[in-house]
């Protein structure tokens, strides 16, 4: 069952309850009441379907006959017993009173219980009413509702914020606020491109303002002075919209936010030892995009923190440092942590002479360079991270919006394996009830058993042997793979993934289709031959965007280094982005619908400080890879 209600809050039952309070009595609290008026009676079903079934065999008059049959049907739904609200909507069909009130709720009760027992597209079919109709403003708020939950369900959010600006209008001012900002949750995690292909729904003015608000958020929070600029004259030509009077909050937040522009940037890597390949991958990266911007006036300077991550940082502070990239390693971003922020040791630059700790004036920011569990919100302090665990969850978005329903996941039986697949699972729980099978595998003949049980092909061969038991050898049988997946997400690293997924295709029987595959960029093999890219046929993987195209910055880097693996490309476009991001880190983490879309991918900041990446997707197809 999909847990649409839960990413998504519509109007309430209290709240669509102020809307009919302005529209009569309720529904009868006794059989024996006097007999509801038909523009009232339908709001509400508080009665049990048996006392409106005998009211409706008393009435004489088709019209309160058909009311009192409706009154039925709905009291069925709130009893979620669909079958018998569908048997009695279907056999009243035929002689349904054609009143627009009455042949409109029919259709909405309906529509209802098609969401229960077909599929919300099936509901949506049902669920349209002709133009020309004059309904009380109750129904209207009810309908509108109804199709922006279906269209959440069908997961077509443009047609979703449609129907909620529509629903608003029928809704007293506090409720309308409410539903408002539901509307600007829909809208955050859309592309500029979807919203600006949008803007102009001449048919609905407050659906259309409320895409051109989200565009311009988007394409100017870089630039204060140019969002401003661009709201104003939003206000002005939308001067009755609902968000005119009062913005979004945390647009309005980002208006407020003052970017970061430091002269002074410090890097701390370990630019000797063990990680020195790593972090020279990221200070390319980092020089390649200052170099990129020769007119900005601005320093940056590199510490080696091999030996002590506190020690080159209390260097850079000394050193006049107004922005702070890194450290890398998880344990130096915890050490840096633990420093007391009130205070800052100082040298003297000339002589390095340690000098007493003094108050420090006021924070510096700081861009980690990765995620540790330790760390506390800090409104100066953001986390930089090629997270597997983020990608996985990234992929079970990405799952989730391909009409993926029952997955499958097949993991390496390690620490990163078990990690990305309880981080796949928490992703998937906030969309879907339906359960996830998690299958962990060991390497060489380990995995072809792993991959035949997750398949349920063994049970299947096992079966088909108690059968030659019983009749014979001479019995002819395939073995059947499982049917109820529709998907397999795989966890393994490039040496295990061609061997895993020719286990996965040789297991998949004659009798059933294969299933999509998914992996990560963990996958991904360095310098794939064409027959490899042949074997890993129908699989589609997720990567940083930089790494699924063949630009001249791309050859130029494999010119540079060409010992370079994906790794360390990936770590180049990380060092590329943190330096991108600084003049835009205030402004993306009080507006978290602000996407800044970087080499390493589709980049927003949570209230928290951690940076979030939506990865790119491509598909290796005849021999080649594609992105999608």
């Amino acid at each position: 069952m999909l847990k649409s209600l839960n990413t998504t809050k519509f109007v309430s039952v209290a709240i669509l309850s102020a809307v009919l309070a302005g529209c009569g009595s309720q529904a009868p609290s006794s059989s024996t009441s006097t007999a509801p008026t038909v523009a009232t009676s339908l709001a509400s079903a508080p009665l049990a379907p048996n006392v409106y079934l005998a009211q409706a065999a008393n009435s004489k008059d088709p019209q309160q006959r058909d009311t009192y049959l409706l009154l039925a049907a709905h009291s069925y739904i709130n009893a979620n017993d669909y079958a018998a609200a569908q048997k009695l909507l279907k056999s009243m069909l035929p002689s349904l009173t054609q009143v627009p009130t009455l042949v409109a709720e029919h259709k909405y009760l309906t529509a209802r219980v098609l969401e229960h027992t077909s599929t919300p597209l099936d509901a949506l079919k049902t669920l349209t009413y002709p133009s020309t109709w004059v309904l009380p403003g109750w129904q209207m708020a009810a309908y509108h509702q109804l199709r922006a939950h279906l269209f959440q369900l069908n997961k077509q959010p443009i047609d979703q914020v449609r129907e909620l600006s529509l629903l608003t209008t029928y809704l007293p001012p506090a409720e309308a606020s409410e539903v408002n900002n539901q509307i600007w949750q829909v809208l955050q995690p859309m592309h500029e491109q979807t919203l600006l292909e949008f803007t102009k729904d001449a048919k609905s003015p407050v659906f259309a303002g409320w895409l051109q608000l989200a565009y311009i958020a988007k394409h100017y929070a870089v630039d204060p002075n140019q969002l401003v600029r661009y709201l104003g004259d939003w206000q002005k030509q939308n001067p009755y919209h609902p968000a005119a009077a009062k913005l979004p909050a945390d647009l309005d937040h980002a208006l407020n936010a003052k970017p970061y522009a430091p002269k002074n940037i410090a890097v701390l890597l370990p630019l000797t030892g063990q990680r020195a390949s790593a972090a020279n991958a990221i200070r390319q990266g980092i020089l390649a995009s200052y170099l990129a911007k020769p007119n900005e006036q601005v320093s940056v300077n590199f510490y080696d923190t091999a030996n002590d991550a506190v020690s080159a940082y209390q260097q850079a502070v000394n050193a006049g440092a107004e922005f702070i990239i890194g450290p890398l390693l998880p344990n130096e971003i915890d050490q840096l942590l633990a420093l007391n922020t009130g205070t800052a040791a100082t040298n003297t630059p000339a002589t390095g002479t340690p000098a007493t700790p003094v108050a420090a004036s006021a924070p510096i920011p700081q861009l980690f360079l990765n995620q540790t569990d330790k760390f506390v919100a800090d409104a100066n302090k953001f986390y930089f991270a090629l997270s597997p665990a983020q990608e996985a969850a990234d992929a079970a978005t990405r799952m989730y919006q391909d009409g993926v329903t029952m997955p499958l996941l097949l993991a390496s039986n390690d620490a990163i394996g078990k990690r990305m697949a309880e981080s796949f699972i928490q992703a998937w729980k906030k969309k879907s009830d339906a359960p996830i099978e998690v299958y962990y595998y060991d390497g060489g003949d380990k995995m072809k058993t792993t991959v035949q049980d997750a398949l349920g092909v063994r049970d299947s061969q096992a079966r088909i042997a108690r059968i030659k038991e019983l009749l014979g050898n001479s019995v002819q049988a395939d073995f059947r793979s499982r049917q109820d997946i529709d998907a397999i997400y795989m966890i393994s690293t490039p040496q295990e993934l061609t061997l895993l997924k020719a286990f996965i295709d040789v297991t998949f029987s004659v009798f059933t289709q294969p299933v999509p595959l998914y992996t990560s960029s963990r996958s991904r093999i360095d310098n794939e031959s064409s027959q490899t890219a042949q074997d890993l046929n129908n699989l589609t993987l997720s990567d940083a965007p930089w790494l699924m195209q063949n630009s001249e910055e791309n050859l130029m880097v494999n010119t540079l280094w060409p010992g370079w693996n994906n790794g360390q490309k990936r770590l180049f476009v990380m060092g590329y982005d943190a330096m991108d991001l600084i003049s835009k880190l205030a402004q993306m983490r009080s507006f978290t619908g602000y996407q800044f879309n970087g080499r390493s991918g589709v980049l927003s900041v949570n209230p928290d400080g951690v940076i979030n990446r939506q990865l790119s997707w491509g598909r290796y197809q005849r021999g080649s890879f594609r992105q999608l």
